[in-house]
């Protein structure tokens, strides 16, 4: 199993967002995460990153079999943990060669591997741009400085394909995309997927789901996972809503 969280309780500044939530992940999957806002999605996606300001008061998260819950989100990205944020940050004066080179070489160091060369980096660089559609134009600009809302999502999953990550949790990855966009992002999802690694999609519609088909859906409520099942969960949920899941919740209850 690639990623199992056990009865996992996140608190930020003393308010549980996450609430006993268990989540295993296995080689090869794609898993979608839905859910309204303010449910935990996001909050989830950081914590397994490892990014500071919250607090696990109980259970764990395991990787590979490792817990990580010590670990730095640097380790943890050396590790091959992946995260693509719902709003990227922008790094003005710093070129998106010169920090995925350095981005690779450190976690190549990490790993007891030789750094690549400059030649080689940008032959690999070539590759990925082709795998997933990104024009040179693109990566030769700062990091996400002046990007549009659809340029910084294709520089995620073209940093993504860089740096190869076995597991890659991306957090609403469609938000703020057009159509011809999406296709992009989602296709380079896709050709990036294998049987070695694993995706983890947070998303608020099923639209993004006609492009990635997962294996499961999870739907994350009030900080935890209520219900899970096929891509069928997903068309079931834009057609009912998510008030539908509040009055099962509540039934069940």
């Amino acid at each position: 199993m690639l990623l199992n969280i056990r009865n996992l309780h996140v608190s930020i500044e003393g308010k549980e967002i996450i609430k006993g939530l268990d989540l295993s992940v296995n080689n090869g999957e794609v898993h979608a995460i839905m859910g309204p806002n303010g449910t935990g999605k996001s909050t989830l996606a950081a914590v397994v990153a490892g990014k500071e300001g919250y607090e696990i008061t109980e259970g764990e998260i395991l990787y590979k079999g490792k817990d990580i819950t010590d670990l730095s989100p640097e380790e943890r990205a050396c590790e091959g943990i992946f995260l693509g944020f719902q709003y990227p940050v922008e790094i003005p004066g710093v070129s998106i060669t010169n920090f995925m080179r350095t981005a690779i070489n450190e976690q190549r160091e990490y790993k007891g591997l030789k750094s690549l060369t400059a030649s080689e980096f940008l032959a690999k660089m070539e590759d990925k741009k082709k795998l997933v559609e990104i024009q040179s134009k693109l990566t030769n600009r700062s990091v996400n400085s002046g990007f549009s809302g659809g340029e910084k999502k294709k520089n995620e999953i073209f940093q993504m394909a860089l740096l190869e990550p076995t597991m890659a949790i991306l957090d609403e990855t469609d938000s703020g995309l057009d159509i011809d966009a999406l296709r992009i992002v989602a296709n380079g999802i896709n050709k990036l997927r294998t049987e070695e690694n694993a995706t983890i999609v947070i998303t608020h519609y099923q639209r993004l789901l006609d492009y990635i088909i997962p294996d499961f859906v999870h739907v994350l409520f009030e900080g935890k996972i209520v219900k899970s099942g096929g891509k069928n969960l997903a068309l079931e949920l834009e057609e009912k809503g998510y008030e539908w899941i509040k009055e099962e919740v509540e039934r069940m209850s």
